[in-house]
């Protein structure tokens, strides 16, 4: 996942700071999707954009479940034993 500086994180840390929570996954879906249309709002609806558009959120579930799930799974499997 490309990081971005911590400098250029404030400008969408305070907007998103002050969202309310998210409680189904219905409400995640719909804010994912305002911020994918945000993102295309001043580019061409060409192939490299969309691509871009789809893979960006696509890989931000990947770098979530590495650093969230898969900890989750690791967790589990100690405690409960492997399968």
């Amino acid at each position: 996942m490309p990081y971005i500086k911590q400098e250029d994180r404030m400008k969408f840390d305070e907007i998103l700071d002050q969202m309310p929570i998210i409680s189904v996954k219905g409400e995640l879906e719909y804010c994912i999707t305002k911020i994918i249309k945000k993102f295309m709002e001043d580019k061409e609806a060409n192939y490299c954009n969309l691509h871009d558009a789809v893979y960006g959120t696509v890989h931000a579930g990947h770098e979530f479940e590495r650093n969230h799930l898969d900890k989750r799974e690791d967790f589990a499997k100690e405690k409960n034993g492997n399968v």
